[in-house]
């Protein structure tokens, strides 16, 4: 056999291989089957969409000001103030350190904002010992386009150059503590169950980053004492139940096991001891999806969708929305509404089909859902 045909077959035995794993993965990937699960029912076209600002690559963060302006975090680090269409760039914001999921990440507004100005925010900084970043919460206040007397409230340790995995986001429950999410950083087997470790958790602050007295892991030895449940994977969804005060999250899953979870003090929830997903290349991580001790989902999606942003619909302007639950799917490309009776789910339904990556969803203070979707900017949904 000549060179050339030597080399002709073996290109042809490379190319063979690389078809079946591809094939095995996508089988991986469509066999995965939710027994007895909600379907989703199409979008019911009831709303059209309006673009009220565009151009922003990967919109992740949104909050308004009192006089009804908006600011609105880009990925890479860019932090915009959007009034009327148009934006424009606050400056003095602190050093991103932009890898992969990681970059500028949520903003919040303190619930007393009209007195006391402060503006929350997380964010990928490489601050601290060792190569690469980890997620950090600071906040600040905006005086003529700056920030200003910004304060440093919590940085996870280790640094890493892993990209993935940074959470975050940040929610005040109705009695003024603060909730953010860090993601596990990609140490799924070493972060997520250690409460001596950062990554895969939910934290309780105070509104100034000092650790409330009634944290669950105040005084045991070593102990990161902002932890408030662990277990947690990558939360990219965060909002408060305006019924409940209960603050609700949801987290991706590996492939399929996207979850959603009420948070409660001191919980597990499971990861990677327990999941419904399996890994990327179609191997198993847990035998188990329950288990003693481990807080079930309220809700889990089989296949992922991978969701990201969360808001509990309270407006009136769309009354078939209102009581129920809406969630970003970066996978799918559209926004799904979950329909809710109590704590269950009992429907599901699609938004916005082929919108693109809905990064984020928030109701705004006139009652509109507006999304954060990524190469687009932030739309706004409007009832017919």
């Amino acid at each position: 056999m000549s060179y050339k045909d030597s080399k002709t077959k073996l290109m042809k035995k490379i190319t063979l291989v690389s078809f079946s794993i591809i094939s095995f993965l996508s089988f991986s990937c469509d066999a995965q089957v939710k027994s007895n699960d909600i379907p989703i029912k199409d979008e019911v076209k009831n709303y059209t969409l309006e673009t009220v600002v565009s151009d922003i690559t990967i919109p992740w963060g949104m909050t308004w000001l009192p006089d009804g302006s908006m600011l609105v975090t880009e990925k890479s680090g860019v932090l915009y103030h959007v009034k009327n269409g148009a934006k424009t760039e606050i400056k003095n914001v602190p050093k991103v350190y932009s890898r992969g999921q990681g970059g500028l990440l949520d903003i919040v507004l303190h619930p007393d904002y009209a007195k006391n100005g402060w503006i929350y925010m997380t964010f990928a900084s490489d601050e601290g010992e060792g190569t690469g970043g980890n997620t950090k919460l600071i906040r600040a206040k905006l005086l003529d386009g700056s920030l200003t007397q910004i304060e440093s409230l919590y940085k996870a340790t280790p640094n890493t150059t892993k990209g993935q995995h940074f959470g975050s986001r940040i929610v005040f429950d109705n009695d003024g503590y603060l909730y953010f999410s860090v993601g596990e950083r990609g140490e799924h087997f070493v972060n997520p169950q250690d409460i001596k470790r950062d990554g895969g958790k939910i934290y309780r602050l105070n509104d100034d980053g000092t650790i409330p007295k009634d944290n669950p892991f105040i005084g045991q030895i070593g102990a990161k004492e902002a932890i408030y449940t662990y277990g947690n994977r990558n939360p990219q969804g965060i909002a408060k139940n305006p019924l409940t005060g209960e603050i609700w999250a949801h987290e991706h899953g590996p492939q399929g096991g996207d979850e959603i979870n009420i948070i409660k003090k001191g919980a597990n929830y499971g990861w990677p001891v327990v999941t419904y997903g399996i890994d990327y290349d179609g191997t198993t991580i847990s035998k188990e999806n329950d288990k003693l001790g481990i807080e079930k989902p309220i809700y889990y999606w089989l296949p992922s969708i991978a969701p990201s942003g969360m808001t509990f619909v309270t407006s009136d302007k769309y009354p078939d929305w209102k009581g129920h639950l809406l969630v970003g799917s970066l996978k799918f490309q559209y926004l799904e509404l979950l329909k809710l009776k109590g704590n269950e789910v009992i429907g599901r339904q699609k938004i916005a089909t082929d919108i693109g990556r809905v990064r984020n969803v928030v109701q705004g203070p006139d009652g509109y859902i507006y999304m954060g979707v990524e190469g687009k900017g932030i739309v706004k949904i409007i009832p017919n």
